[in-house]
């Protein structure tokens, strides 16, 4: 395996795993969403031009992963992490994302930011076992229309339809 910077010659195989990230975020909010690849690659160009750092992940030259970091202030987010199901289990997530930790190591930062799905339990499993445990912050909206919670979930005295 191969950690590298993501370059424009990868916009082809890195926007097919896009699409496939959000089609699995899709997923966890209980909707069927379509792979779109005409979306995915306007994100990997997006990501490019706001110079957003994008690492892959390659085993015998095919790209099995990726990771794109947002960087606000000095503060470092996770922005998205994506290895292909079978390729899971290997240690390829765990090195894409210690780049994101090298980089708020470098700004002086202790921590990376992760916006983390509720119903994504293996990227929360992922990051309790590297150390991350605070819950800081809750998003709440209203219902979009026609949507219907699948479930209800509790942080702390609360309770919100999800």
């Amino acid at each position: 395996m191969q950690i590298r910077r993501a370059d424009e010659n990868d916009i082809a195989e890195v926007s097919e795993l896009i699409a496939d990230f959000r089609v699995t975020l899709a997923g966890f909010r209980g909707m069927s969403g379509e792979r779109n690849l005409g979306s995915a690659r306007k994100e990997f160009v997006e990501y490019m031009e706001k110079g957003y750092p994008m690492y892959v992940a390659t085993e015998d030259s095919k790209i099995v992963g990726y990771l794109v970091c947002r960087i606000e202030d000095d503060v470092v987010w996770a922005e998205s992490l994506y290895v292909l199901p079978e390729y899971r289990r290997r240690g390829i997530g765990t090195a894409l994302y210690e780049k994101a930790e090298e980089i708020a190591e470098n700004l002086g930062g202790d921590t990376v930011y992760n916006w983390v799905h509720p119903n994504n339990h293996a990227i929360i499993n992922f990051l309790k076992k590297r150390g991350y445990n605070v819950l800081n912050l809750i998003e709440l909206r209203k219902r979009w229309k026609g949507e219907e919670p699948a479930m209800k979930i509790r942080a702390g005295e609360h309770e919100f339809d999800y």
